[in-house]
């Protein structure tokens, strides 16, 4: 007879999650004995990189990752990056052992009190089986609803006893299980929709995530070039949904109501695709449409439609609607609006710390035209969309909460899922939040290139101070730090750059080697 441990198994093989990232304890031992040799068990040495590593590797490849955690305690480690993955919408299947049945009322050590309640809200669901026999069945529904729009973490905690108990033949139906989603949208809505844009004397568009998570940046190309209408990219971006030198991009809006409104000031009708409408940040209060200003919102998440304060929305599969609504907009005789000039090369620093801007033109010049960037250098964003060219779907990733530690475990992740070169642009206040994933990396050898641009100090909040006034308060800087140190103790292979000959010198090495390598380039503070 079956027991619920090989049906477990079975129904993870069928759907093509092969790999378990964790960081294991006593109750999840029963899960992780007897492991299958197909399967690969991939270690972090904190849950919070265990879940960042997941997350880089679900957004890579579009399909859930099985997260491992360890009952309450690795639960709480991991909120901080699951804060992340609720946000970008990374479709994770975290399991977490409990203690045996019969000692979880009288809260023995590592019971998982009201352990369905832990994650939330971070999580679509929340789950403990009744009985062992419940087990395989929470699991499926756990991968279906991770994997259905729109995408985002599940939770299935697990008494460790359940795994050894037998279970009935029936429940190997559930590898069987395919679960499908008709996003498009209907005939009235879609005439409601376009005849709206093909009214418009001054459109704009907004692009946001989902566009690039429902690999629909092409469409969303065609249809920029249909309205010529001006591009923008959501605020606070957490990816890039459309090429960084088209001649119709004009960057990412602000995080702000007076910031967003001023930017769109002119447009009569603002149509954002795949995002949130808006994700503030700086308090600068406004209206939130310019004047004689309509908004249309398209997304595949139900409660971003909901809670949006303005506008009408639509919830759809993006790249479906993209699809239906390419033919039934008109080409616009509008002339097409003039790029954005490129930037001009930035000059070579003779004395002190780089300049962000030198480290961001020498990764354009060397780095694949298709490198995957994972950024958490907050106070360096604008200058790097200015000067990375981004024209490939699944460019750049950044975290969507804003929590850091997400960019060195991500990398990780990353490029654990894809054969494209992995670049980790990280500030030196980020990276200690993630800085165990260094070791996994080394472990695995994923020839991730980790750059870490060292300001000592925490330059986004530095930029927060002065707008709030608060320039006198304590904690703003991080020195003392020694990266070449730390990865080398991780086991891996590290650079000092203090000049840009060495750092293109040490980038070339890079991108060469068989495993990952870290450079750490000293640099000046900038503005976000």
């Amino acid at each position: 007879m079956n027991k619920v441990h090989s049906t477990t198994y079975t129904l993870l093989r069928k759907n093509g999650m092969l790999k378990v990232f964790g960081n294991p304890g006593s109750n999840e031992l029963p899960f992780l004995k007897n492991f299958p040799a197909d399967f690969e068990y991939i270690l972090a040495l904190h849950e919070g990189a265990v879940v960042g590593i997941a997350d880089g590797h679900a957004l890579v490849s579009q399909q859930p990752s099985l997260v491992n955690l360890h009952a309450a305690s690795g639960t709480g480690n991991a909120m901080g990056a699951l804060t992340n993955a609720w946000y970008s919408h990374s479709p994770l299947v975290i399991t977490a052992g409990q203690q045996a049945r019969s000692l979880m009322g009288v809260e023995a050590m590592l019971s998982n009190v009201d352990a369905a309640q832990l994650p939330k809200p971070l999580v679509k669901w929340s789950y403990e089986p009744s009985c062992s026999g419940d087990v395989p069945r929470a699991i499926s529904q756990a991968i279906h609803m991770a994997n259905q729009p729109a995408k985002g973490p599940v939770y299935v905690s697990i008494p460790h006893d359940d795994w050894d108990k037998e279970i009935d033949e029936d429940a190997l139906l559930l590898a069987e299980r395919e679960v499908t989603t008709a996003g498009s949208l209907s005939i009235e809505q879609l005439a409601s929709l376009t005849q709206r844009i093909n009214k418009a004397t001054n459109p704009v568009l907004v692009l946001g995530p989902d566009v690039d998570a429902y690999q629909a940046n092409d469409l969303a190309i065609m249809l920029a070039e249909k309205m010529a209408s001006p591009v923008w990219v959501a605020p606070s971006a957490p990816r890039c949904p459309f090429p960084t030198r088209h001649a119709l991009f004009r960057g990412a809006l602000p995080a702000s109501l007076a910031g967003i409104a001023q930017k769109l000031d002119g447009h009569d009708l603002i149509v954002v695709i795949g995002a949130p409408v808006f994700r503030y940040h700086q308090h600068a209060p406004g209206r939130y449409l310019p004047k004689n200003a309509e908004l249309i919102h398209v997304t595949c998440d139900l409660q971003e439609a909901a809670r949006a304060p303005m506008g009408n929305a639509y919830v759809a599969d993006i790249a479906a609607m993209l699809k239906s609504v390419l033919p039934e907009i008109k080409q616009t005789m509008r002339p097409m609006p003039k790029g954005l000039p490129v930037p001009l090369p930035y000059p070579t620093t003779q004395h002190g710390p780089l300049a962000p801007e030198e480290v961001f033109d020498d990764l354009n010049e060397l780095a694949p035209a298709d490198a995957v960037y994972v950024k958490e250098s907050t106070s360096t964003v604008t200058a790097f969309w200015q000067r990375v060219e981004m024209r490939h779907q699944g460019s750049y990733f950044f975290p969507a909460s804003g929590g850091l530690g997400f960019g060195l475990p991500a990398a990780v992740g990353a490029q654990l899922a894809t054969d494209r070169q992995v670049i980790a642009v990280i500030g030196d206040g980020s990276a200690n939040y993630g800085i165990t994933a260094l070791w996994t990396a080394a472990q695995y050898k994923v020839p991730v290139v980790f750059i870490i641009l060292k300001n000592g100090t925490y330059g986004a909040l530095r930029w927060f101070s002065r707008l709030l006034e608060a320039e006198t308060a304590p904690g703003l800087d991080v020195p003392g730090l020694d990266f070449c140190a730390i990865a080398k103790g991780y086991g891996v292979e590290a650079i000092l750059t203090n000049t840009r000959e060495e750092f293109r010198a040490a980038l070339k090495k890079a991108l060469d080697a068989q495993g990952p390598m870290l450079i750490e380039v000293p640099t000046t503070t900038i503005e976000p």
